[in-house]
């Protein structure tokens, strides 16, 4: 080989490793912070989804959670467990309550009842379970099994009847029912196909309504949440008719998906609604101001809190003091929320809280309204003792959402942010942060992309090597 040739190839040679280099430095940079936290993980004697609380005002009782927890095709994640929690004043666990044991393989709506004791709504693989469960021992007092599928929530109503919502019905036959368990019949049923809402709309055939929550309000009033369709309604037993309608599908800008809303009136009797507004990251409370206007129109929204220090809010409560309680789904905690934003009591509750209740105050408690508090506007969360509101809070999702709003490209940027926000915290490790997922996610793909180069460039050797192999295993044994 000539001198040129040579100093070619060194060339060559030096751009190749120089690429190889580089390749390597940026799959270790991505896969650093995560390969960090497994090691602190491992090492620490605490672990990181251990219960745990940070209090400013010790709260007036005890705190219930139910946390949803993580199954995949009926395995359960030992890691990521569905389980209720109750939690003193000053955030010390008083009990557990794992449902593992009798199939129960998410936990969703709990209710606190008159006697002290507590009515669940869980759900096994074919069924939903709702049972009354005595604190103290832990033990089921009566177990009702109804054969629906992932149902959120059924209340206790008239003594001895279930007020459920109904979601994923087969060929979208979702709807609202009393079944009495006395008589084991169900003696009235509001059909959402009946009244008006149509099949394209919605969630698809799969999740049509996705109603999540129906509350008793009145004498045959019932407050239902359609979450694919953007609303809260409420529905007239005897009538059948939708008297109150706050949002329509579609209309993301007064409510995105929401759950779990909660009925209040003001001193002067305005209707009041105070909604965990899940898809837009807030919770916001809406007044009824003109009272003339017709079913869907007349509301004014009067007061929210979050955006940036929330991450998928399933659950919010008025209590008596004002404040509110909050359930901050995929931040993994529940939190008490003055009218100006501050966190005053938080508890970290992994994996995937959906619903709280003050057990003194009884389910649905009905505080007052922000107007009748003298408070309005949009208020940021603040005082956060575990260090996950406020400004610094800015997941994958949401910095795809602020990144490319207003671009050519903001609904597909949105609609992934969407996806990766509701997807990879049930794939995600639970002591990876949204972003430590996502660089080794990165670093695995690149390192695929190094190898698929690294095979293409080595393809002759290769093709040399594989056949020296095949040659020697036909030679034949002497």
């Amino acid at each position: 080989m000539n001198l040129p040739s040579l100093i070619h190839s060194l060339r060559a040679l030096s751009r190749r490793w120089v690429i190889r280099g580089v390749a390597a430095l940026l799959v270790v940079s991505l896969v650093a912070p995560a390969a960090i936290s497994g090691a602190t993980h491992l090492a620490t004697t605490e672990n990181p989804t251990n219960l745990r609380a940070s209090v400013d005002d010790p709260a007036n009782g005890t705190t219930v959670i139910s946390i949803q927890g993580f199954h995949f095709q009926g395995m359960a994640n030992e890691d990521k467990p569905a389980r209720l929690v109750a939690v003193g004043p000053r955030g010390n666990v008083q009990w557990v309550h794992d449902g593992s044991g009798f199939d129960a393989r998410w936990f969703y709506d709990v209710d606190p009842m008159d006697d002290g004791h507590l009515l669940v709504t869980a759900t096994t693989p074919n069924a939903t379970l709702v049972y009354e469960l005595n604190p103290e021992t832990q033990e089921r007092v009566w177990t009702e099994r109804l054969d629906i599928h992932d149902t959120h929530d059924v209340d206790l109503i008239n003594g001895d009847q279930l007020l459920v919502a109904n979601m994923r019905a087969p060929n979208r036959n979702d709807r609202i029912f009393v079944h009495d368990m006395e008589t084991d019949e169900t003696v009235w049923e509001w059909e959402f196909e009946e009244h008006g809402y149509p099949a394209s709309g919605g969630g698809g055939k799969a999740d049509w309504t996705h109603v999540n929550d129906v509350d008793k309000i009145g004498e045959g009033e019932y407050l239902v949440s359609p979450r694919n369709f953007d609303q809260v309604i409420v529905v007239n037993r005897s009538t059948d008719e939708v008297t109150m309608r706050l949002g329509s599908d579609g209309d993301h800008d007064t409510l995105y998906e929401q759950h779990n809303p909660q009925y209040l009136e003001s001193e002067n009797g305005t209707p009041t609604m105070l909604v965990a507004d899940s898809e837009n990251d807030r919770i916001v409370e809406y007044a009824k101001t003109d009272a003339d206007a017709p079913v869907g129109s007349g509301w004014t929204e009067t007061w929210s809190v979050g955006t940036r220090g929330l991450n998928w809010p399933r659950d919010a409560d008025r209590l008596p003091n004002g404040n509110t309680l909050v359930v901050d789904t995929m931040h993994h905690r529940v939190f008490e929320v003055t009218p100006s934003g501050e966190v005053v009591w938080e508890f970290h509750a992994p994996w995937a809280p959906y619903d709280v209740e003050r057990i003194p105050y009884g389910d649905e408690p009905g505080g007052p309204t922000m107007r009748d508090l003298g408070k309005s506007g949009d208020y940021n969360l603040s005082g956060s003792g575990l260090k996950v509101s406020g400004k610094g809070t800015k997941t994958v999702s949401f910095w795809l959402t602020a990144t490319f709003k207003e671009t050519p490209i903001e609904a597909q940027a949105d609609e992934f942010a969407r996806t990766w926000a509701h997807v990879t915290p049930w794939i995600r490790p639970v002591w990876m942060t949204s972003w430590e997922f996502l660089g080794a996610i990165l670093a695995g793909g690149l390192a695929l992309a190094w190898g698929l180069g690294e095979a293409v460039y080595q393809r002759r050797r290769i093709r040399r090597g594989v056949s020296r192999l095949v040659r020697r295993v036909r030679r034949p044994v002497e």
